[in-house]
């Protein structure tokens, strides 16, 4: 329908979602139907007195919900209300999860559609529609031990096992390595799925001491000193929830703790890739007491569910092989293939540099939008820490920003003792929100909690 020209006056938000959204309502109401030719994007521009570019994003959100269709140069066509045309931004499916970023052009996406179209057309390779052995396919074990000695990890294929995530890793590392009763030494702020799998076997969590570089040698050897601590969880880079990365000697410093005292280091490296130059891990350092996880989750996407854990001898390895087995079988074979074929080749370093890109891209609208000093964050990480004033009423804040897509959580999710945390909160950068609305919804979030507002809300 060449005159069409939708009302986009008074509607909040980016102007290009707002004329795929009438282009969505239209469909539905009949106005354009199955076929219609929609405006030339300049002449639609024009009429509306927006950008070329803003018309461009609009009809490609369009296309990518099913609603038009473009024909080269014979222009955009209506497919019509038939076709699934699903919503064009909600609120994620669970707005607490740290998720990294969707990288430009859907480089991702086409990146795996290529790794599929090759992998299943090699006669010799890999059988991704098949049970695999115990502890992952022999390709993608031996890219996940190349992967770790370049990190400085001692890894060898018989010792590094494929999981269906770091989660499924950590699972596996406790159920077989700790024991009910046994004490697992930890940061006052942790990952919770960590503290889930700790309640689940009855494990003892003894909080020690930090500073903005993480866990203090020094207090985690008082706590062995004073106990039967049987293990320290640590995320040396990056740290969910508080972003802090230990430094080298930091890192040197606790892994002589750690040998000293004969312990057992469960070091998970979900950010450890994250940096463009990665810091050695601890486990290069002290790898005989080392279960050493790195997960793809938190570097290109979570819907892989594929990791890696390192284990410190072959026997330890066949422990958790049979766990890692016993409580998922495997990972998606199809998915572990495809990751294998990108670290085989140079697609893994190039998607790798997009995120980090994207995450720098969005570290500097949350810089320029909040206040100096209101939080913590890694340059190339996509998540805040923003610890509030006394009183605060996190909850509030939390409930006051959900509305606008943003990922927000109380930080007594993360708490080891949630009724004596001090209020903070923890805020995903990433996730499919667009950059535009990201600003928006940290605009909001620093005027909540500058000090006025804050004050206002505890009292709610």
């Amino acid at each position: 329908m060449q005159g069409w020209k939708p009302d986009i006056t008074g509607t909040l938000g980016p102007k290009y979602l707002a004329i795929a959204e009438a282009i969505a309502r239209d469909v539905e109401a009949g106005t354009l139907n199955a076929g219609d030719r929609l405006p030339p994007q300049r002449m639609l521009a024009e009429a509306l007195g927006v950008d070329l570019t803003t018309i461009t994003r609009a009809y490609g959100e369009a296309q990518r919900l099913g609603l038009i269709e473009g024909d080269g140069r014979r222009g955009s066509f209506v497919r019509g209300k038939s076709e699934p045309a699903g919503i064009l931004y909600k609120e994620p499916a669970d707005a607490g999860m740290n998720a990294p970023p969707e990288a430009p052009d859907r480089l991702l996406e086409k990146a795996f559609v290529t790794s599929v179209a090759q992998l299943l057309g090699r006669s010799d390779g890999p059988a991704p529609f098949h049970y695999q052995p115990r502890g992952g396919m022999a390709l993608a074990r031996e890219a996940g031990a190349a992967l770790l000695r370049g990190r400085g990890v001692p890894a060898q294929e018989d010792t590094v096992l494929v999981s269906a995530g770091g989660q499924h890793a950590l699972h596996a590392v406790i159920s077989t390595e700790l024991q009910p009763g046994d004490v697992l030494a930890v940061g006052a702020f942790v990952y919770p799925g960590l503290l889930s799998v700790a309640r689940r076997y009855g494990l003892g969590l003894r909080t020690v001491a930090s500073d903005g570089e993480g866990m203090l040698p020094d207090a985690l050897a008082i706590a062995c000193a004073e106990g039967a601590v049987a293990a320290v969880y640590l995320v040396p880079t990056n740290d969910n929830p508080t972003t802090a990365t230990m430094g080298p000697a930091r890192r040197a410093a606790l892994a002589e703790v750690i040998r000293d005292h004969g312990i057992k280091l469960i070091e998970d490296d979900a950010y450890g890739l994250l940096p463009e130059r990665p810091l050695t891990p601890i486990a290069s350092l002290v790898p005989e007491r080392s279960w050493h996880i790195a997960s793809v989750s938190k570097i290109l996407s979570p819907g892989l569910r594929v990791a890696w854990v390192a284990a410190p001898d072959v026997a330890a390895a066949w422990r958790l092989a049979a766990d890692l087995h016993e409580t998922a079988v495997m990972a998606p074979p199809l998915n572990v293939a495809v990751v294998a074929d990108w670290l085989h080749g140079s697609t893994f370093d190039t998607l790798c540099t997009a995120m980090r890109a994207e995450a720098r891209a969005r570290q500097a609208i949350a810089r320029s939008v909040l206040r100096p000093g209101s939080f913590h964050s890694q340059e190339e990480g996509y998540h805040l820490w923003m610890p509030l004033p006394g009183g605060a009423n996190a909850a509030e804040i939390v409930n006051a920003l959900r509305p606008q897509g943003l990922a927000v959580v109380a930080g007594d999710a993360f708490a080891v003792e949630p009724v004596s945390a001090p209020p903070a909160l923890r805020i995903s950068i990433g996730g499919s929100t667009p950059r535009d609305r990201l600003e928006r919804a940290l605009r909001l979030l620093g005027a909540l909690t500058t000090p006025d507002v804050t004050r206002k809300i505890a009292l709610v």
